[in-house]
C-alpha cells in the first residue's frame, strides 16, 4: 500500500507544471503553474487549434526541444512562455485565458471554437489562490483577456478584485460531494438514504471510513469541501465568520482524522485513487466522481453521497477582464455564447459529467432529480484565509517531509543560490496568499538531507503547534549554510531518506522531495534503488524537481516507480516548483 502522501500523475504533465501553448491539450486534471515535470514556465499557454496542424508542429517542437536541451543554460527564478512552432499565444482571433486546471478536460472541445465561431483559445493554468492574487494585483492585465476558474468566490473576497473583472458567464455546474465505495456506503447504511455532514463527521470520528481530498490551499475542490463541511458543522445560517471557524475547529479535526490521502489537484487525486486505492472514498467534484465510475478503472463503483444539509457548488464562470481590449471583448462574447448553446451544453454534460447551466438542457438521470442545497460561503477574505490556515496548521494530519537536496559541485553559483531562495520562501518569507499557505506548517516535521558524492547528515526540524517562527528561522539559517562541492550520489541519498522514514514510522502525511541538477555519478544505480524500493514493506511517494541538467528520463522513472510526480524548474523558478509540491504533502 502506498503511504499517505498524494499521488499526482498525468500523462505527459506532472503536478503543477505550467503548460506550454501547444497544439495538443493537457491531460485532464493537470495542475497549475510552476509544474512538475511537465512543468513549464509560469505563463505557459495552450492555443487551441484545429487538429490539422499538429503533426508537423509536433515534429518541429521535438527538434527544437532537443536543441534547447543541448544549448540552453538553466535560468532560475524566471518564468517564460514556450510557444508551439507556427502558432502565437496572441493574435486578433486569440482569447488569452488564465484558467484553473479543472477546465483542462475541455481543451478538445475548445479546439473547435476556432472553426465554429472564429475564436482560438490560449489557456494558461494557475491554482485558484495564486490565480486570484495575480488577477487582483493587476498581474493578469495585458497578459490575459479572461479568466476561467471553477469559482470566483475566493477572488471576489480580495479587495479591489471586482474592479479587475467585467462580464461573468457561468458555463456549467458541479457540486462537491463524498463518493464512497458501494460496499462501504451499504455498510454505513448510506445507500439511498439522506445523510448529513454531521452523520459523515460522526462516522469519520469513529474511524468507520477513510477518504482522500485535495488541499484547500491548492485546489478549489478541497477549498469548497472545507467550506461546506465547516458551514454544515457550525450550523452557519449566513456567511462563515472567524468566530464560527474557531468554535468548529475541534469538530473539523474529528472529521479530517479520516483523511488519509491528499493532493494538489482533483484530477490527480482521482488518478491516484483509481490506480492505488487504499482509501474508502473521495471528497471531490460530482463530475470527477461520475467520471471515475464511467472510466472502467475502478474495481468497485462509487456511491455518491449528497449531504442533505447542503454542498458548495462550482459554477465555472468564464470571466472577461476589465483590461481586455474591445476586440477581445468581442471574442469573449462569441465564445461564451457558443459554450451555452444547447448542443455544446449537452456535449459538456456527456463528456465532462458536469451539469448544464442553461434551462433548455435537462440534466441526465445520473444527476438525480433535485439540485443540492447551497451552503453559505465566507464573505470576507480574512475568514476564508483563517479557515484554510486552520485546516493546514491545526485540523488535518501533520506532514512529514524529507528534502533530498543536490549540493554537488555543479550547483555552485546561481543554482545553489536558487535553492537557498526556495528554502527561504518555504520558511515564511513569501507573504502572498499562496506563499503563506505553502510555508512549512505547524506540527510538520521537516528533514533536510543534502548530498554530493555521498548523502550528508540528515537535519530534522519539528515545528511546534504554535509560534513556529523560531524553527522557521533555523530552517532559513540552515539553507543559507548549504555549500556546493563534490559528485552526485542520487540513489544512495534517496535510499538514505527512505531509511530515515523506516527508522521512525508515523501516520503523518509523508513524502520525499528530490531536487537534483545533474546525473547520478556516484554510488548505487537506478536499478539498485528500484530493487531496494520493491522490497520495502511500506512505500512513500517521491516528488522530483528537475533542475539544471537533470537526467529527465531517469528522474521520471523515480517518480513513476514511487507514485510521485516530476516538477520542472529548468526554465522557471525553483521556488515556484517547491511551492507547487506543497499542495501534495
Amino acid at each position: 500500500m502506498k503511504g499517505s502522501a498524494p499521488g499526482p500523475r498525468t500523462a505527459g504533465h506532472a503536478p503543477g507544471t505550467p503548460r506550454t501553448p501547444h497544439l495538443d491539450g493537457p491531460a485532464p486534471g493537470t495542475p497549475r503553474d510552476s509544474r512538475p515535470t511537465s512543468p513549464a514556465p509560469r505563463d505557459s499557454r495552450r492555443v487551441m487549434r484545429a487538429p490539422g496542424a499538429r503533426a508537423g508542429a509536433r515534429r518541429l517542437g521535438w527538434a527544437l526541444a532537443v536543441l534547447a536541451l543541448l544549448t540552453a543554460s538553466v535560468a532560475c527564478g524566471g518564468a517564460g512562455t514556450t510557444e508551439a512552432p507556427g502558432t502565437s499565444a496572441d493574435g486578433p482571433d486569440v482569447l488569452r485565458v488564465l484558467a484553473g486546471s479543472e477546465v483542462g478536460d475541455l481543451e478538445p472541445l475548445l479546439r473547435r471554437a476556432g472553426e465554429a465561431v472564429g475564436v482560438r483559445v490560449a489557456l494558461s493554468y494557475a491554482g485558484t489562490l495564486d490565480g486570484a492574487d495575480q488577477v487582483a494585483g493587476g498581474g493578469a492585465d495585458g497578459r490575459y483577456d479572461a479568466t476561467w476558474f471553477s469559482s470566483n468566490r475566493y477572488l471576489s473576497l480580495i479587495e479591489g478584485a471586482s474592479a479587475r473583472l467585467s462580464t461573468q458567464t457561468k458555463i456549467m455546474v458541479s457540486p462537491v460531494l463524498l463518493g464512497l465505495k458501494a460496499s462501504k456506503a451499504r455498510e454505513l447504511g448510506w445507500d439511498g438514504k439522506t445523510v448529513t455532514w454531521n452523520d459523515i463527521a460522526s462516522a469519520a470520528r469513529a474511524g468507520r471510513f477513510t477518504f482522500g481530498m485535495t488541499s484547500p490551499a491548492a485546489s478549489n475542490s478541497g477549498f469548497s469541501a472545507l467550506v461546506g463541511v465547516t458551514a454544515a458543522l457550525s450550523d452557519a445560517g449566513e456567511a462563515l465568520e472567524e468566530a464560527q471557524i474557531d468554535a468548529v475547529t475541534p469538530r473539523l479535526k474529528e472529521f479530517f482524522s479520516a483523511q488519509t490521502l491528499t493532493s494538489g489537484s482533483s484530477g490527480w487525486l482521482a488518478d491516484a485513487y483509481a490506480r492505488e486505492g487504499g482509501v474508502d472514498g473521495l471528497v471531490n467534484y460530482e463530475s470527477v466522481l461520475l467520471g471515475l465510475n464511467a472510466s472502467g478503472k475502478l474495481a468497485e463503483p462509487l456511491t455518491l453521497v449528497y449531504p442533505g444539509d447542503g454542498v458548495v457548488t462550482a459554477d465555472y464562470p468564464l470571466t472577461l477582464l476589465s483590461s481586455a481590449p474591445p476586440e477581445k471583448k468581442e471574442l469573449y462574447g462569441k465564445l461564451a455564447a457558443w459554450l451555452r448553446t444547447p448542443e455544446i451544453q449537452r456535449e459538456i454534460m456527456t463528456t465532462t459529467h458536469r451539469r448544464p447551466i442553461v434551462p433548455e438542457v435537462r440534466p441526465e438521470a445520473r444527476f438525480g432529480t433535485a439540485s443540492p442545497v447551497e451552503l453559505p460561503f465566507p464573505n470576507r477574505r480574512d475568514a476564508a484565509d483563517r479557515l484554510i490556515g486552520a485546516y493546514l496548521n491545526q485540523v488535518r494530519r501533520p506532514s512529514r517531509t524529507l528534502f533530498v537536496l543536490d549540493t554537488s559541485g555543479s550547483m555552485a553559483g546561481g543554482r545553489i543560490d536558487a535553492l537557498k531562495q526556495a528554502l527561504t520562501a518555504l520558511s515564511g518569507t513569501d507573504t502572498s496568499a499562496g506563499g503563506s499557505f505553502s510555508r512549512f506548517r505547524d506540527r510538520e516535521t521537516v528533514t533536510m538531507i543534502p548530498f554530493n558524492t555521498a548523502p550528508g547528515s540528515p537535519r530534522t526540524f519539528t515545528l511546534p503547534d504554535r509560534d513556529p517562527e523560531p524553527v522557521l528561522r533555523q530552517i532559513r539559517s540552515y539553507g543559507e549554510g548549504l555549500r556546493a562541492e563534490g559528485g552526485t550520489a542520487i540513489f544512495d541519498s534517496l535510499r538514505a531518506a527512505y531509511e530515515q522514514i523506516r527508522s521512525s514510522p508515523s501516520e503523518d502525511f509523508t513524502s520525499i522531495v528530490l531536487m537534483t541538477d545533474g546525473e547520478n555519478t556516484d554510488g548505487a544505480s537506478y536499478d539498485d534503488f528500484a530493487d531496494y524500493y520493491a522490497a520495502l514493506p511500506v512505500k512513500f511517494r517521491t516528488f522530483v524537481v528537475l533542475f539544471g541538467d537533470s537526467d529527465v528520463d531517469e528522474m521520471k522513472r523515480i517518480a513513476e516507480l514511487t507514485g510521485g510526480a516530476t516538477f520542472d524548474a529548468r526554465q522557471g523558478s525553483l521556488a515556484a516548483a517547491f511551492k507547487e509540491i506543497r499542495g501534495y504533502q
